[in-house]
């Protein structure tokens, strides 16, 4: 754990760096094989859609004996209905209803399947023939719920992006967020078509919950490339640069945060689906699951890269660019500006060297012109005052001037 807090602590203060933001074409392309993945299982597959939503039917079974109620005997119930042959049937919900009685709900089937279920039923539970009710099911209420779930969905999607535009003042961040959101989105409707799992109003409930998880994520890393963009030019780097920066100070965050949501939801995964059989847990775990595993992929490799890519043509942010270009070129070689030693290159002499040889011919380099001093006032400075008559000669020139001497020697024979 030391260890990890290390690295955590290196990453934070850029002695240690993943560059997500330069192999961001390597994220995308994983991305892209994930979403094919989806594409094509919600292409041939398709959504196993829950009795809610297209209908089917009810059995309800009352005054059912006490030791037929246990979780053992809705199990083996659940089994036997599924063991049928029944297509319709292969995925039923059972569930208790009161002190004595069995709720059986399977999709849409014909006559005669409903009375081989109907067979199962009492043999299992062991109860009377009067004691079954046989109810249908409308899609109604199931397509009522797909479409509050959609107008929920594009209320969601409206409200991000404009607290994402009122909190960090910037649309783009707002685009790579959607990107990210519909990104989670798709690979969690992707997993769910691949897995075979039922689409019940609990996997609505986890799809939606996932979102806000995703959200979240996205706002903690954008808000940290904010706080180290604020200032680019006085920082003296580029804009990917500070927000690889800012992915790498988050990672440790974003990695045990998901963690600590991840056990829990795994956890509920494990029982519903293995241990109790539950659709509700199930399909609530597992739409909860594979969103936050997505959110926080997706807000580390996807949402920071496109935002930096989004951010590339800004004049501030090629500014930036040249800026690092210069600087990384001064610092290989500072001493690339100095011309180099040619043999055709002039040579310059001195007085002593005309001196030596008068006769030989030198050609001298003109100094490089400056431009003229701006005159200075009078009395100041190093400029003489202009004289007021001509220089005449002195009688004190032929004299010894005094010099200077130390205190301790001053009036002193």
């Amino acid at each position: 754990m030391g260890k990890f807090s290390r690295l955590g602590n290196d990453l934070y203060n850029g002695k240690k760096s993943v560059d997500f933001i330069g192999r961001k074409w390597l994220w995308y392309a994983i991305s892209g094989v994930i979403l094919l993945l989806a594409v094509l299982s919600l292409s041939v597959k398709g959504l196993d859609m829950g009795i809610e939503f297209v209908g089917g039917a009810e059995y309800k079974v009352t005054d059912v004996p006490a030791q037929n109620l246990d979780q053992g005997s809705v199990d083996d119930l659940r089994a036997a209905v599924a063991d049928t042959g029944i297509d319709a049937a292969q995925q039923p919900v059972v569930t208790t209803n009161g002190e004595s009685g069995v709720l059986v709900q399977v999709k849409p089937i014909t006559t005669d399947e409903s009375n081989q279920i109907k067979k199962v039923i009492l043999d299992v539970t062991g109860a009377d023939q009067g004691s079954l009710q046989v109810q249908e099911i409308g899609p109604s209420w199931g397509k009522e719920i797909a479409k509050r779930s959609a107008i929920g969905l594009v209320v969601f999607l409206v409200l991000v992006v404009l607290f994402i535009w009122a909190y960090f003042r910037e649309w783009k961040m707002s685009v790579a967020a959607i990107v990210a959101l519909a990104h989670d989105l798709l690979i969690t409707i992707g997993v769910y078509a691949l897995s075979g799992f039922e689409v019940t109003p609990a996997t609505v409930t986890g799809v939606l919950t996932i979102l806000g998880f995703s959200l979240y994520d996205t706002v903690v890393v954008f808000d940290k490339v904010r706080e180290n963009t604020k200032n680019l030019r006085d920082s003296k780097t580029t804009y990917a640069r500070a927000a690889n920066l800012a992915v790498n100070q988050t990672l440790v965050r974003s990695i045990n945060t998901s963690l600590v949501a991840l056990i829990p939801v795994g956890a509920i995964l494990y029982v519903g689906a293995v241990q109790l059989g539950a659709s509700t847990l199930k399909d609530l775990a597992l739409a909860l699951f594979v969103g936050m595993a997505a959110g926080a992929y997706s807000s580390i490799f996807i949402a920071t890269p496109l935002l930096v890519q989004l951010k590339a043509g800004e004049a501030s942010v090629m500014d930036a660019e040249k800026r690092d270009k210069v600087r990384k070129r001064h610092e290989a070689d500072r001493y690339a500006s100095v011309p180099a030693f040619t043999e055709d290159m002039p040579i310059a002499s001195s007085d002593d060297d005309d001196d030596d040889d008068e006769d030989a011919p030198v050609s001298r380099v003109a100094a490089p012109s400056r431009e003229p001093r701006a005159p200075e006032a009078s009395n100041r400075g190093r400029i003489a005052p202009a004289p007021r008559g001509p220089v005449k000669q002195s009688n004190a020139s032929g004299r010894v001037q005094p010099t200077r001497q130390p205190k301790s020697k001053r009036d002193k024979k």
